[in-house]
């Protein structure tokens, strides 16, 4: 019997949290190569190379194995975010940094932005909730550095680094799934260049005003 994916050897005890690592590791390759609906606890096993009872033992179901690996996700992309709005206070190189997170995040060889961007169980509200956590924390981020700096009311801001985020994630997904000649630092950069454009008509509350 062929199997489409290479299995792990089954080994020996591990401690907990390096075999909970295996596991996910594991069940990430699964998850994005098949879907969740299509995916199936004995495949993660036999990746793994541990048996089913001892992947129960770490996860009760498909869905906990899904959601712990949809918050490792969430949790690098959303980090990610805010150690480049820290990285500077030149707000246009902030304005690149940031973009260069998502398409580096989208063209990682793990394909792990498929859980977040590209779920088949987003009508499950436990998925749903983390897949909007990334727009939703990532824009509170971004508020914080508009309002703070443009003085705009933080609604304002807000709606703005919605649309920034918003322009990072489609079209990081396009660049990928377009498979053009346009490498990724050149995307990423190109973009970077359109959203700098238009937030930066709206000046600093440091900046001198004319008469």
């Amino acid at each position: 019997m062929t199997t489409t994916h290479e299995q792990k050897p089954r080994g020996g005890r591990m401690p907990r949290n390096a075999r909970r690592v295996q596991l996910l590791e594991s069940a990430l390759e699964v998850f994005v190569a098949q879907g969740y609906h299509a995916a199936a606890m004995d495949d993660i096993a036999d990746k793994a190379g541990v048996s089913k009872p001892v992947l129960y033992q770490h996860f009760p179901g498909k869905l906990d194995l899904y959601l712990a690996l949809l918050d490792q996700s969430c949790d690098t992309i959303i980090d990610a975010c805010r150690e480049a709005l820290a990285s500077t206070d030149d707000n246009k190189q902030r304005v690149t940094a940031t973009m260069h997170v998502f398409y580096d995040y989208v063209a990682n060889a793990h394909g792990a932005f498929r859980l977040v961007f590209e779920s088949d169980l987003t009508n499950e509200p436990s998925v749903r909730e983390r897949v909007d956590r990334v727009t939703r924390e990532c824009a509170e981020a971004i508020t914080e550095v508009i309002h703070t700096d443009t003085g705009l009311p933080p609604d304002q801001a807000r709606l703005l680094s919605v649309s920034l985020v918003g322009m990072a994630q489609v079209s990081a997904r396009f660049w990928l799934d377009a498979s053009g000649t346009t490498d990724r630092e050149q995307a990423a950069t190109l973009v970077a260049g359109l959203a700098w454009r238009g937030i930066r008509g709206f000046p600093r509350t440091d900046e001198p005003t004319e008469h």
